[in-house]
């Protein structure tokens, strides 16, 4: 569903959308129908693209084969599978995935997470391209020494959503603010955090490129940014019972956070600086009708 809400905004940039799948026409066609998807979704009932990809879920074999009853087996089958266990209907689906092709069709990225439940969504991956917009909904902020935006790749999430938090940093002219590796020299350097919760798993800060800053009233060579850049970080919802009904119940995922920063000009250093970020994602339900296939 996140994808068919950004159908139009990828079209409106070049790119097309279709989906590939091991389920029927007659199936996809009811979830096209019930959920509204207006891009191609297409039915690969025998698996044969699935299978020239490489991509073809073997776990489903062993555990309804000769791993049947080994708990190795049965651990990743709840990895990899269904927390429900394997079955007959779901012989021939794929480990899922995203690939990115270019004109000429070739493959130019490829998306894919290690549980079967995690899904990378259509914005975030954008994002790690290096592609995307902020939303209306940004928070945007603006101090003596620079201006942000901040925002959330997605304002919906469910179990399993893989998103970033993002912050668009543009230093003002003169100014300059220390990337990582100038903590050796004792300055204060750019970070983005969020505060733990057990319905998130965060991942490191994606920090952009520096450039080397020479600083001459100490005769100092400093990593540093002085052109617009962004920091990254990636999140994914925990699949676990106890989180989706703590989602359900609340309807929400409140996250909060901040972007802190040390200043510079040419002549003065300035204090460290604290910008207090918050966000408040809806939780949407899994659609639910093929999870005993």
């Amino acid at each position: 569903m996140e994808l068919q809400g950004r159908v139009e905004e990828l079209e409106a940039d070049g790119i097309g959308v279709a989906a590939i799948s091991y389920d029927s026409q007659e199936i996809l066609a009811d979830f096209s129908q019930r959920r509204g998807i207006s891009f191609p979704l297409l039915s690969d009932s025998g698996s044969e693209v699935i299978r020239a990809y490489g991509l073809l879920n073997t776990v489903v074999v062993e555990a309804l084969g000769s791993g049947a009853g080994d708990p190795d087996v049965e651990a990743d089958v709840a990895k990899y599978v269904s927390a429900f266990g394997a079955n007959e209907g779901q012989l021939g689906m794929a480990f899922p995935g995203t690939f990115v092709l270019d004109s000429e069709g070739r493959v130019t990225e490829r998306f894919f997470e290690e549980y079967y439940q995690d899904r990378n969504t259509s914005a975030n991956v954008l994002l790690s391209l290096g592609a995307g917009t902020p939303p209306v909904t940004a928070v945007e902020a603006s101090t003596s020494h620079l201006e942000l935006t901040a925002y959330p790749s997605n304002q919906s999430i469910t179990v399993g959503t893989r998103f970033s938090l993002v912050v668009d940093v543009d230093p003002r002219p003169g100014m300059h603010v220390y990337a990582p590796g100038a903590e050796e020299l004792g300055y204060r350097v750019v970070s983005l955090s969020f505060e733990s919760t057990p319905e998130v798993r965060f991942d490191a800060v994606v920090f952009p490129e520096s450039e080397i800053f020479y600083f001459e009233p100490l005769d100092e060579r400093v990593p540093a940014y002085q052109r617009p850049f962004r920091l990254r970080q990636e999140a994914v919802v925990a699949r676990s019972a106890e989180a989706a009904q703590s989602l359900s119940e609340r309807g929400t995922l409140p996250l909060t956070g901040s972007f802190e920063y040390q200043a510079c000009d040419d002549q003065l250093c300035y204090a460290p600086v604290t910008v207090p970020l918050s966000f408040t994602l809806d939780f949407e339900q899994l659609d639910r009708t093929r999870a005993n296939r």
